[in-house]
This record gives structure tokens, sequence and C-alpha cells, in this order.
């Protein structure tokens, strides 16, 4: 899987362009600047933009190739940014390190994906949150990207359950037009959500 993500970030092109996810973006600016942590941030456009508006960022996938970009990008716009090389599987940190996780596109297996939200419950201090936007199974029908294996697709039955513990801010699923570089372009059917853990 390593090598399919090198392989995709390989171009001089940011393949889900520069721009922040619009999602993101909106909810990350309702909250105060602090730490956060970005699972699977490819090639670091969501990371940038958290820097750029003060957030002490730390980001990490498995990608070498989208380090390097993400790591330019954040010299282009004067941020600094901590990129790890790691598999999401494997990766952990301290409890009670982090004031916001955001899962921006990252799809895992059934199995995976509860071990790793689980885990991201424990990243977070109390009060902070769980910002995820997601492929929807409706998004199968889609030409917009994303999995086209439906056990990857998330459903809000799976949110609940996965961050039970957290209180619900939102949770929904849309139809919306994506604009994100040449892989996420065009309608598409996500999940929105947004948890605080009490």
């Amino acid at each position: 899987m390593k090598e399919i993500w090198d392989w995709r970030y390989s171009s001089e092109e940011y393949v889900y362009g520069v721009l922040p996810n619009e999602f993101f973006a909106e909810q990350l600016s309702t909250l105060s600047p602090s730490t956060i942590i970005l699972p699977c941030e490819g090639e670091g456009r969501n990371a940038v933009f958290a820097a750029a508006l003060g957030w002490n960022v730390m980001a990490f996938d498995q990608s070498e190739t989208g380090k390097e970009k993400s790591l330019a990008l954040a010299k282009k716009n004067n941020v600094s940014i901590n990129y790890i090389v790691t598999d999401a599987s494997t990766f952990n940190v301290e409890e009670n390190s982090f004031d916001v996780v955001a899962f921006i596109y990252a799809h895992f297996p059934i199995e995976t994906r509860r071990i790793i939200h689980q885990n991201a419950i424990r990243w977070l201090k109390p009060g902070g949150h769980i910002i995820l936007e997601a492929f929807n199974p409706q998004q199968i029908n889609n030409t917009s990207g994303g999995p086209k294996d439906k056990s990857l697709l998330y459903t809000e039955e799976y949110l609940l359950n996965d961050f039970a513990q957290l209180k619900i801010e939102l949770l929904q699923s849309v139809k919306i037009k994506l604009s994100e570089g040449d892989l996420h372009n065009g309608s598409a059917d996500v999940i929105r959500f947004m948890g605080k853990k009490l």
C-alpha cells in the first residue's frame, strides 16, 4: 500500500489540491488554535492550513513522497509542521496529547478503523474534538474518488459506534460537489462528523 501512495503522490502536481478540505476548514475555524494531529495527511494541504491559523500541527502518513510534498508546501506558505512517516495501524502517542484529531478521507478496513478511532479518542485531551469527513456507501456510484470497496466506506452507524464515548456535535450524510485536485472532483456522497471528548 505504501508503494501505491508513493506512486500516487509522485507527480509535481498536488493530486488533491493545495487548499484544505472545506468541512475541515469550517470546523477548525470555530476552535481556538492549540494542538492538532492529522492521520493519513498525504500531501499536507490540511496540515498547512491549520498551521497558518496558528495550530501546533503533527501529521503522519505512510508515504515518504507525501511527507516531502507536505514539507515543501509548508515552506512555500511560511509555516512549520511536524510530519512523521508511519503506518496508522501501529502509530500511537500519549493519552490526552491533542486538542483535535482530524480524519479527512482516511479510510480503513473495519477492524483497523475501530482500533484507530479508539486510539484517537485516547489521544484527545478532555474537551478536545474529532473532525471527520469520509465517503459513505453511496459514493460507490460516483466517479469523484474514494474506495470502490463498500467495506471501506463509512456509515453513520459505524461512527456512532466508534465514537460512542464522545458527545456528538454533528453527524450527517450529504451529497456535495468536490473540487479537491484531480482525484476528488465531482458529485460526491460523504459523511461528516464532529465529536467532543467530555
